[in-house]
């Protein structure tokens, strides 16, 4: 992802355009949030005449920003929903510090906050100095615990969400080329390993395994792919809950708490703690880490202080609380989830799509909808329950809903929208049908009181029907392109088009009701839709995943 050029100063800014700003972008999936919030700052600095450099870290990457542009830099600006990669190469910078959200809807007072900073000696900085913590005190800004909360869990769904796509998807080819016993015991494997882990051990494309006649199984070439495609992917899931655990532990004290952070995630699963072991041992982990990283050691051992000390002293306080204490009764509470979810059934499986439908539509991919989907692709494994097939199915359909519903509704009435928003509900059919919940953003940042309300209402309907029904999903991410590991993918279609219809006729209803509201907000709708004048420099985007 290349570094946004700087914005230059007009003649009316001169005063302020001798003084550069510095921006990092970031949200949890690193593609909608995350470019929206720099396009922002970038168009308010140029409009204010402040020179500004953005760097996004998105989901390709990131480029970053040359050091001799950070040590000009007057003050620093972090847009962000998870942690900031290299924070360290800001250290000592006067800081202002917010959620992509606040970025996108108020860059001008940030960037205001920003040149405000620079001057005041008492402003919050970015830690690295030997000043920090007198300043940061001093100024009161300390961020609130349940916003450092918030980024310390979204930073750890954010670098697992990799793992879960690339895993999950593997696996769902895997049951494609090689049916659905791929994953069940082989009678004729002495270590009692399943069809996939002993034809892609013992098997080769010059050597393709040859099964007895099996409902359900594909030998020869094709099993042989599916196979491969299948340890691969339960591999990728291997890390899952170490990831998730390792960067939550990497958000809360930087690179010390890695370490710490995957062993007592890998301890979760042994101890099948799950994702709440993650959850749970990558918060000890980080400030163990942390609080040992504060320790004023002797001289001659500092050095070894972040390469031994933190390592081993964080990983064993996390690690033995996780066998010692923790681990067993988190087991439990999540096998009594597992087992609930086994049994639920017409009500109860109504209220449990109802309500999962509703969290996947209320913030369009923020943390809400991110809790809903860890929920679902935690409990999707190789061996999943049928549970938790049904919810991953119930997940995807109704975070499909909402661009989707967008898209119907600027079909049917296009005089309650402005032009760019006609074209981005164009662009949402495709976004819709490939779950990509953020497709709907533009239109919920316009207009939030009729637009989330009716995609709620939609997402609703579709989890409530999807989980009666008792439709099974083995892919995470997808939509309409990963049909063939559905159970019942025409009633999975149904579902979906059903409430994207219920969620466009709410949100065309509020707005014909309310009033037509395209001729007062056209500017903030285009600049959220990526609609720029020619000349505006936009950071590049990777593509839809």
């Amino acid at each position: 992802t290349a570094a946004a050029a700087p914005a230059t100063a007009p003649a009316a800014g001169a005063a302020q355009s001798a003084r550069s700003l510095v921006a990092v972008s970031a949200c949890p999936t690193g593609i909608a949030h995350t470019y929206m919030a720099a396009d922002k700052l970038t168009a308010a600095a140029k409009e204010m005449g402040v020179e500004l450099h953005v760097e996004t870290q998105g989901s390709s990457g990131s480029t970053p920003l040359d050091p001799s542009v950070i040590s000009k830099a007057a003050a620093v600006i972090f847009a962000v929903d998870v942690g900031v990669k290299d924070r360290d190469r800001f250290a000592g910078k006067p800081l202002v510090q917010s959620g992509t959200k606040r970025a996108m809807n108020e860059p001008e007072v940030m960037i205001r906050e920003a040149l405000a900073a620079a001057d005041d000696p008492a402003a919050r900085r970015v830690p690295g100095t030997a000043t920090d913590g007198a300043a940061s005190a001093a100024s009161g800004e300390r961020p609130k615990t349940g916003a450092e909360i918030r980024r310390w869990l979204l930073t750890g769904v954010s670098y697992m969400i990799p793992f879960v796509a690339a895993g999950g998807l593997l696996i769902a080819l895997g049951f494609l080329f090689g049916g659905y016993q791929i994953v069940n015991g082989d009678p004729s494997s002495d270590a009692g390993q399943s069809f996939a882990q002993n034809w892609a051990l013992n098997n080769s494309f010059f050597n393709l395994p040859d099964a007895p006649s099996l409902e359900g199984l594909n030998d020869g070439f094709l099993g042989y792919l599916g196979a491969l495609c299948t340890v691969l992917g339960q591999a990728a899931f291997t890390f899952l809950v170490p990831a998730l655990a390792g960067y939550i532990a990497y958000a809360i004290a930087d690179r010390p708490g890695i370490v710490p952070g995957f062993v007592v995630g890998a301890i979760s699963v042994t101890l099948n703690a799950g994702f709440l072991g993650g959850l749970v041992g990558g918060i000890i982990a980080g400030f163990a880490a942390l609080w040992i990283s504060r320790w004023k050691l002797p001289t001659f051992a500092r050095g070894l202080q972040p390469v031994v000390i933190i390592p081993l002293l964080a990983t064993l306080i996390s690690s033995g609380l996780m066998v010692a204490v923790l681990g067993r009764p988190l087991a439990n509470v999540l096998s009594g989830l597992t087992d609930f979810l086994n049994g639920l059934t017409g009500t109860s499986a109504f209220l449990l799509g109802l309500i999962l439908g509703l969290m996947m539509c209320f913030d369009l991919g923020g943390p809400v909808n991110k809790a809903a989907y860890l929920f679902a692709t935690t409990g999707l494994t190789a061996d999943a329950s049928r549970g938790s097939l049904v919810i991953m199915a119930t997940v995807m359909a109704a975070g499909m809903v909402p661009p989707l519903a967008m898209a119907l509704s600027t079909a049917i009435r296009p005089r309650l929208y402005t032009e760019a928003e006609r074209d981005q509900g164009k662009a949402a059919w495709l976004l819709g049908a490939s779950f990509i919940s953020e497709g709907a953003i533009p239109f919920a940042a316009a207009d939030p009181l009729r637009v989330i309300p009716s995609m709620m209402l939609g997402g609703a309907t579709t989890g409530a029907f999807v989980a009666t029904a008792g439709i099974e999903l083995r892919a995470p991410h997808g939509g309409v392109f990963v049909f063939f590991a559905m159970s019942n993918a025409v009633l999975f279609v149904v579902a979906v088009l059903v409430g994207a219809v219920v969620g466009a006729l709410a949100v065309t209803l509020a707005k014909s009701l309310g009033g037509r509201k395209s001729d007062g907000v056209p500017e903030d709708a285009e600049d959220l839709a990526h609609a720029h004048s020619p000349g505006t420099t936009t950071p590049a985007r990777p593509a839809a995943v």
